[in-house]
């Protein structure tokens, strides 16, 4: 324990900000002087904080399972992946993910709030069902990790996916609820994969959960490469490229495609930290900042939420201190 709290020390004073809750995949929204974070977990795990560090517990999303998840993932445990936050016109967009492990048996859909309090009395999750959908044997793309991006002409879009024939976009209709119409797709970033192996077998070309983040006059697509959720055998990173098109094509530094396997590596872990990865990248008072979760190798490889502020170097990549982890 002594040696724990030793390094907590040393990872604030290296300008991570210290938490200690376990979180896989987070997400976060401001709503006044209060971040309230979104993960994977039973009914979709939330937190709230003041300040970053220290986070309260709030109720789940979903007490009960929405009705759909069962014609999606039969007999589903309501174990609810990779959330999404908005802010739109009003309203707080949630999007989430219900599937099974290694399948693209999987759905999007999405639940709506005027108020992330929990105190509030208009506090109300309603769930509008079904946005995006993959089915085996139809689809080669995976239906969860969504993220919700506005383009700069305000139209939205969605990027989701995972495994298979890599991460795909998708316009959506403007009430964010339903993929729109004439339908519009592109793949975002894909890496090369065994087609020797089932259509029904996710494969070795793994990445996942896409976040695309506008800053600088570019969009830049962050994406996580490797696996994740294996505790002491998680190789989870965090790999980067970017775009003047919110559709892409995303390049790295090194000006290779992100659809031909291209990607700029901007966190990996150490023999402290295991794979880290499924970031999500926000402004907030003028600070940006990265979230993601680590395994921490000093508590039997558990995953635990980081935050860091994300710097810029001079030719506008997205940069942090590699030796943070140490």
């Amino acid at each position: 324990m002594k040696l724990f709290f030793q390094l907590c020390i040393v990872l604030f004073s290296a300008g991570i900000l210290a938490q200690d809750i376990m979180v896989h995949d987070p997400v976060v929204a401001k709503q006044g002087d209060t971040y309230y974070l979104f993960c994977t977990g039973n009914g979709i795990s939330s937190y709230s904080s003041k300040d970053l560090k220290d986070w309260k517990k709030e109720p789940a999303v979903f007490q009960q399972k929405p009705t759909w998840t069962d014609s999606v993932v039969p007999n589903f445990k309501n174990h609810i992946w990779a959330p999404d936050i908005s802010f739109h016109n009003g309203k707080y967009y949630l999007y989430y993910s219900v599937s099974s492990f290694g399948k693209n048996t999987s759905a999007i859909g999405v639940a709506t709030n005027t108020t992330l309090d929990a105190t509030d009395a208009n506090y109300k999750w309603e769930d509008a069902g079904i946005v995006v959908q993959s089915v085996p044997n139809r689809d080669m793309w995976n239906a969860i990790d969504p993220n919700l991006i506005f383009d700069e002409n305000n139209t939205p879009w969605l990027s989701f996916g995972s495994f298979w024939e890599g991460l795909k976009l998708v316009k959506l209709s403007k009430d964010l609820k339903s993929v729109a119409k004439p339908e519009e797709w592109h793949t975002l970033a894909r890496r090369e994969r065994d087609f020797k192996i089932l259509d029904n077998d996710p494969g070795n070309g793994a990445l996942e959960a896409p976040f695309i983040f506008k800053k600088n006059g570019y969009y830049y697509l962050f994406l996580s490469w490797d696996l994740c959720c294996r505790g002491k055998e998680s190789t989870y990173k965090i790999v980067v490229g970017r775009s003047k098109k919110v559709m892409g094509p995303y390049l790295d530094q090194n000006g290779k495609s992100l659809v031909n396997g291209g990607g700029t590596l901007v966190l990996e872990g150490n023999k402290n930290w295991y794979g880290l990865g499924h970031n999500s990248t926000y402004n907030f008072d003028g600070k940006d900042y990265l979230f993601f979760h680590a395994y921490d190798a000093q508590d039997n490889g558990k995953p635990k939420l980081k935050v860091l502020e994300l710097q810029w170097d001079e030719e506008l990549w997205p940069k942090i201190d590699k030796d943070y982890l140490d």
